[in-house]
Parts: structure tokens; C-alpha cells; sequence
């Protein structure tokens, strides 16, 4: 007697892989979702720039929390767990299109400690999620970095894509005066 998988299938058949639900993460091709996949979340148009000290930088292995400076880092809950730890920034940057070209459209920034001798770090995942949300949505929310962060992040905008800075809000610019 042969072996039936769980859907009765023979199991030789149900050696084939099972395609399951997943995260579809989409280009700017595709506009319109229906049936299936509804719920997407298009991402090619979002970066991070990491400051760390006196330096900022992109870094795209942050949308997996897998960035420079993530790596091999083990991260708690608690910021008193990290005494020694370097106070990191990632920030999500959306940029979009209009007649006259591209622009940060949403820029936000969230905290984070890392001690990569100790190999331990603090976040909150949480509010790194709902702060790349934000961004896609197009908000600006940069209140949380200091003078050093806000000039290192404009000068790396400006040097980035100097027309996107002239097209971009005055919000955003405000933001970091």
C-alpha cells in the first residue's frame, strides 16, 4: 500500500514542494493587486542609511536587519543589558516621482545600541517596523536625532542626489535645519 501525504496525494507526488503564503516584496511595474497577494508591500523604492559616529552610509541589509552593523549581534529588550554599546541610527528613506523627478518623499530615523565587542545590542523591533511603514507612507519623523545626525544625514542626502534634496518638501528640509 502506498503512502498518501495529507491531502491524499500519493507521497511520491507530494515530494514536490509545496509553494506556501509568503511576503511578496514587488517592483514599481506592478500597480494593481488583486486575488492573491493583496496585501504586498512594494519596498523597491525604500533605503537605509545607517549613522554610525561620524559616518553615514547605505546599507540595504538593514530591511533584514542585516546590516554592517547588525551583524553578529545578539539584541535585548532591556538598553541597561548594553552598557558599553554605540549609539547607531537607521534611517528609512521612501523616495517617489512626480513630473519633475524623483524625491525623499519619507525619511525616518530609529535608535539603536550596539557593543560588537560584547556582541550585544538594543532595538525595538517594533518601532523600527512601524517606522519604515511610516516612511513608505511618506512622513517625515526625525525629531529623535540630534544636531551631529541631522547634519551628517542631510550633507548625505544632498551628496547622494542633490536634485531629489531641491525637489523634496520643505518638511523634510526643516527637519534637518
Amino acid at each position: 500500500m502506498e503512502a498518501n501525504d495529507q491531502n491524499g496525494k500519493p507521497a511520491a507526488e507530494a515530494g514536490e514542494k509545496k509553494k506556501l503564503p509568503s511576503l511578496n516584496i514587488i517592483s514599481g511595474k506592478e500597480t494593481k493587486h488583486r486575488g492573491f497577494g493583496q496585501g504586498s508591500i512594494d519596498l523597491s523604492q525604500l533605503s537605509s542609511v545607517i549613522i554610525d559616529g561620524d559616518e553615514a552610509y547605505l546599507d540595504a541589509g538593514a530591511l533584514h536587519a542585516k546590516s554592517k552593523v547588525e551583524k553578529g549581534i545578539k539584541f535585548v529588550l532591556n538598553k541597561d543589558e548594553v552598557p558599553n554599546g554605540r549609539t547607531c541610527w537607521i534611517v528609512w528613506v521612501a523616495v517617489d516621482f512626480r513630473e519633475d523627478g524623483k524625491y525623499y518623499a519619507g525619511v525616518t530615523s530609529c535608535e539603536m545600541t550596539v557593543d560588537p565587542e560584547a556582541r550585544r545590542g538594543w532595538k525595538i523591533l517594533a518601532d523600527h517596523v512601524n517606522r519604515m511603514d511610516y516612511a513608505l507612507k511618506r512622513r517625515i519623523m526625525l525629531d529623535n536625532l540630534g544636531a551631529k545626525e541631522k547634519e551628517l544625514l542631510k550633507t548625505f542626502l544632498i551628496d547622494n542626489d542633490s536634485e531629489m534634496w531641491e525637489r523634496s518638501s520643505d518638511t523634510l528640509k526643516e527637519a534637518l535645519a
